[in-house]
């Protein structure tokens, strides 16, 4: 994924109800979830701007179908995971992972068990 953009609080907890639904969905269905479960009060106009924007974004692909339309994730949640990890690797710390760990480090962050855990995990690489 090109030009890859973070997504939003609500962005994000949209994506993560249709990654559950593990199906196509239309916004409908997601109106009614966010009511129901979320105590969202959401208008049709106001999830129709939120999954415009994550079809923008390249997450979502939409189908017409009828009158409604259905949306299809186009990543899986840990896909988008590893394109955030990555951003965030790019962005703050040069790409590298010896920079963004050597940042945890230094702030005490990583416990003795954590870095033991690393070191066994880098030699299985």
């Amino acid at each position: 994924m090109e030009n890859f953009q973070k997504l939003s609080e609500t962005e994000m907890e949209l994506m993560q109800a249709i990654w559950e639904m593990d199906r196509p969905v239309k916004s409908s269905e997601l109106l009614n979830l966010f009511a129901l479960k979320k105590g969202k009060d959401w208008k049709g106009q106001t999830i129709a701007t939120f999954l415009s924007r994550l079809v923008d974004k390249g997450l979502l692909l939409v189908n017409r179908e009828g009158r409604s339309n259905i949306y299809i994730p186009c990543l899986s949640p840990e896909e988008y995971k590893r394109l955030e990890a990555q951003s965030l690797l790019d962005v703050m710390y040069q790409g590298s992972i010896k920079n963004f760990l050597s940042a945890l480090y230094d702030g005490k962050k990583v416990s003795e068990k954590e870095i033991n855990e690393l070191k066994q995990w880098f030699s299985k690489k």
